[in-house]
């Protein structure tokens, strides 16, 4: 694998991605330039493929809200897919899951 700008990913992407990002707002068409393309991300930063550092202010607008790779969520989440990833069918924890909503 070569090392990777934004600029050449974002040129690949291009080609073969409808407006080379997996969505608009990420197009950077309104301010111009080019969109970084991520690389890593813990706790409230972002690394990008060059390794430039950034606050992350948008946290995944908003599904991200306790960081990138908190500890206590990739714990829970490789915990939950040691005992499989997708059933079509019914489980406990979505009971349980909607019964904490309710």
């Amino acid at each position: 694998m070569t090392d990777p700008t934004n600029e050449a990913l974002f040129a690949r992407a291009q080609a073969v991605i409808p407006g080379g990002v997996n969505s608009p707002v990420r197009a950077f068409r309104s301010v111009g330039g080019t969109p970084y393309f991520v690389a890593k991300a813990e706790g409230p930063h972002v690394w990008d493929v060059e390794g430039n550092r950034y606050l992350d202010l948008v946290q995944s607008y908003g599904a991200i809200i306790l960081g990138h790779a908190h500890p206590v969520v990739i714990d829970a989440v490789l915990s939950a897919a040691a005992d499989g990833t997708s059933y079509g069918a019914p489980t406990e924890g979505e009971v349980l899951l909607a019964e904490a909503i309710v």
